[in-house]
Order: C-alpha cells, then sequence, then structure tokens
C-alpha cells in the first residue's frame, strides 16, 4: 500500500474497522442494516484505489465523487444504528471517522474539479 496516500491508507483503515463492527452487529443478530454498511463503507476505498489508477482527471473525479457518496451513505447507516441503538454499542469512533473521510474527499473533488476548469 502507498505510505504517502493519506485518504487511500484512511479509508482502508475504516474499511478495516466496518468488517470488525460487522462482525459484532451480526453477532447480535443485526443482519439488514450491517450488511449495507459493510457494502457501502468498504467501496469508499475500493473507488480511491480506483481513482489513483485513473486514466484522465475528469476519471479521477469521478471516482472520488463516488467514494464521497459512499462515504455519506455509510454515515447514514451509522447514524441510524446509533439513534436506533438495535445493538446497543459506541458508533462514536466511527461516527467521527467517517466525517473526517467525508471532509478531505470533498476538499478533493473541489479541489480538482477546480484545477480541471481552470484549464
Amino acid at each position: 500500500m502507498k505510505e504517502d496516500n493519506k485518504i487511500l491508507n484512511l479509508t482502508f483503515d475504516f474499511s478495516i474497522q466496518i468488517i470488525g463492527l460487522y462482525k459484532l452487529l451480526v453477532q447480535q443478530n443485526e443482519y439488514v442494516i450491517s450488511k449495507q454498511l459493510l457494502r457501502s463503507a468498504t467501496s469508499i476505498g475500493a473507488n480511491v484505489e480506483e481513482a489513483t489508477a485513473a486514466q484522465t482527471k475528469k476519471d479521477f473525479i469521478m471516482k472520488m465523487s463516488i467514494a464521497s457518496k459512499e462515504a455519506r451513505e455509510s454515515k447514514y447507516w451509522l447514524r441510524l444504528l446509533d439513534k436506533s441503538q438495535m445493538v446497543k454499542a459506541d458508533y462514536s469512533v466511527y461516527l467521527t471517522c467517517i466525517e473526517h473521510i467525508i471532509n478531505i474527499l470533498t476538499k478533493i473533488v473541489k479541489t480538482s474539479q477546480e484545477s480541471l476548469n481552470s484549464k
């Protein structure tokens, strides 16, 4: 893994954390929301990984935008788990982390779009 790519490392680590949370949720018989969360959260890093091999700036922006959307979806599922307390757990660490990821991805997309538009 690229040591210098902060967002790539952050999203990979977040995926690992979510896999752990998923296992905990399944042990508590929560299958529906946990599966949605697992899919959206691991998709963030997958799209960031794809963006690193983008063929054009537009392709890069598109992949990072998809990652941003997946991050927002993950935040939704985490908030739903937190507020419903279907499985009693402290979701604050995950919510803080996803908020940080969303902020970084938003900045990357905006900066890349500005760079593309200024040419």
